[in-house]
Parts: C-alpha cells; structure tokens; sequence
C-alpha cells in the first residue's frame, strides 16, 4: 500500500479504457466513497480525451507498463484490459506491489487463476475478480427467495443470456484465435456459471452444446451448459447472440414453487447511457411491470404466480466491498479461487462440447 493518509482516498489505476473500463469500472470507482480514479492506461488517444473529458483530473499513463511503475503511488491496480492481458498484467501489478482486481475471466484456465490467488496470497495483497453480476437485481431476489425458502427445495436452475446480434460485430471477443479466449463461454458463460455456483455450490458433472451459427463468425455465439452439482440441483444455463425470440432470464422449479423472471438488469444500460449512481436512490430499480411472478401450477405468462418485487441491482457494491477490504480488512468480495472453480466448469465445458461426452469434476 501506498503513504495515503488514514480518511484519504485510495488511488486506483485502471488499465484499459475500452467497454469494461469506461462503462462500468471507471464509473463504479468514482461513485465509491473511500476510492478515486488517479491513473487511466491507455495508447488509444481517442479513449484518452474521453478519460480526461469524464474525468478531469485523471493522470495518463501512456502503457500498463508505465502504470505499473507508478504503483508505489495507487492504492489499487484495476486490469480492464483483453482477455489475453489479464494474466500477465495482474502477475506484473501484484509483483509490483499493489492489490489488484481483474475483469472476468480472471484468465483461460483455472489452473492460472490459482497461480495469480498463489501469487497474492505468498505477496499479501487483495486479488479480487469483478463479477458484477452477482449483484444484479434478478439474482439478489433469487437468492432472497432462497434463503426465505419461498421456492422449497430447488431441483432445477434455468438461466439465460440471451441476445439477437445475427451480424458479428468483430473485435477480440469474437475471435477465433484461442489466445484471444474469446467466444461466449468464457463471455456471458463466466456470469452464468458463477451465479450457478454461488446459488448451488460446486459441481461435479457437465455437459455443453457450443455451436457457431452465424456466417462469418469464428467461434462460439449459442452454447448451452449444463450442471449436475453436488448439492442436486440441476442448472441449465444459457448463452447465446443468436436467439431471435429470448426466454426468461431465470426459470427456477423447487418442491413448493418456481420463479420466472424475464429481463435483464437496467444497470449495464444505464451505465452505457452515461447514467451514474452516485447519491441516486432509484439506482438499479426496475418498473412493476418487470417483477418476476412466483406459483406453482400455471405460466406466468396466462396469469400464474403473484407477482415478487425485484431488489434493487447494486453494482457499487462491489467496489465498496473492495474499499472495505483494503481499508478494514473486510472479505474479499469475489476471490480468484472462487474464480478458478468457475473456469474448472468452463474449460470442462469446452472438453465436453469438443468430444460430445459428459465430463465429470
């Protein structure tokens, strides 16, 4: 850690200015009491006149390399940066000295993610994954009808992320090069995956579809996983940017009800419309006419169930925890080895896809 002065600010440096930084870390960041965005690292002059115009007393450090020789300086290295980067720029940031928070998928393998958490915990630095999505408004309702035992005992977990983008739009995340760890799998199958787990605990079995529909496209955009976890329950999870007419977000069946709940979370929306939370109390709420229905005996969609009020979504949740963390020795809100048991599944699901076969944990 830095000289800050105890009641100061923590400094964060962020590398990467592209959809990850610009729309949800730097805005999280700055809406979080206890932290300030010092640095930015970018090449891009472009993302680098945004940075300064969003935030005007931003430093710019021209390369991550840059920002890492300044990390006796920051309080926390945040890496938004390519898939591809996220290893090496952790190991680099955590080797200099600083507590990190890597964007999922904290790298290709889970036998990566627990070299970084190794690495960490032999330096004694804070090394957190960003996985927003635990704390979007469908899964902090879920969990709280859970917990309630509003649903019974679950058997069976739907999840979806769906999307229609029948054109592909490019760029690395679409990119056929394993290097990239492109593809939706390691994409919306990271959000998917770790919700299964944190909801029902780890898995032992899995099996996976992984299609590439569209032409031009180069690796996988409608891939389907299923879980067998250890606990009974089974998840069927969803991920898809072909699917012209989407399902639920969440279709959850227990003993005494189920739960369906179509939508996703406004908050990315938001985030992307330069909506900020910062002092809003209406941050991450959805109108009545989104709420999820909870019953048993008939679709929601001819009437079935009552309708169950959606919790707020809280993004800014997860930097607060980071700053709790750092400051008071809080827990650390998304560990890298609760990462790694998530890309256990992932690459397992790859295998499974690759050789049609059923791979168990």
């Amino acid at each position: 850690m830095t000289g800050t002065p105890p009641g100061s600010p923590l400094r964060v440096g962020l590398v990467g200015y592209g959809l990850a930084g610009s729309v949800f870390h730097a805005p999280l960041i700055a809406a979080t009491e206890g932290l300030v965005l010092d640095t930015v690292a970018t090449s891009n002059p472009e993302r680098q006149r945004q940075a300064r115009a969003e935030f005007p007393d931003v430093r710019m450090a021209p390369t991550p390399d840059e920002l890492f020789a300044r990390a006796a300086e920051l309080d926390l290295i945040v890496i938004a940066s390519p898939n591809k980067t996220h290893v090496p720029f952790a190991i680099a940031a955590l080797e200099a000295g600083a507590p990190v928070v890597v964007d999922k998928p904290v790298a290709g393998t889970a036998a990566e993610a627990r070299e970084l958490a190794a690495l960490a915990e032999e330096r004694g630095l804070l090394l957190s994954v960003f996985q927003n999505r635990r704390w979007d408004n469908d899964f902090l309702t879920l969990r709280k009808l859970i917990a309630d035992g509003a649903l019974g005992d679950v058997w069976r977990f739907e999840s979806r992320f769906e999307r229609w983008r029948p054109q592909p739009k490019g760029g690395w995340r679409e990119s056929g090069d394993p290097a990239e760890i492109g593809g939706l799998l390691y994409d919306l199958g990271s959000h998917v995956v770790d919700q299964a787990l944190v909801l029902f605990g780890p898995a032992t079995r899995v099996y996976a579809e992984a299609d590439v529909r569209r032409s031009g496209a180069e690796t996988d955009d409608d891939s389907f996983i299923a879980l067998t976890h250890a606990s009974g329950v089974r998840s069927h999870l969803y991920v898809s940017a072909t699917t012209a007419q989407l399902g639920p977000r969440f279709r959850v069946l227990g003993s005494r009800a189920g739960y369906v709940k179509y939508g996703l979370d406004p908050q990315e929306a938001e985030l992307r419309d330069g909506r900020r939370p910062g002092g809003r109390a209406d941050w991450g709420t959805e109108p009545e006419s989104m709420w999820g229905r909870v019953g048993a005996g008939e679709s929601p969609l001819t009437g079935g169930g009552t309708p169950e009020p959606t919790l707020p979504g809280d993004y800014p949740a997860y930097y607060a925890a980071v700053a709790k963390a750092l400051t008071e020795g809080g827990p650390n809100p998304v560990t890298a080895a609760e990462a790694a048991d998530a890309l256990d599944v992932l690459e397992a699901a790859r295998r499974s896809a690759r050789d049609g076969v059923a791979v168990d944990l």
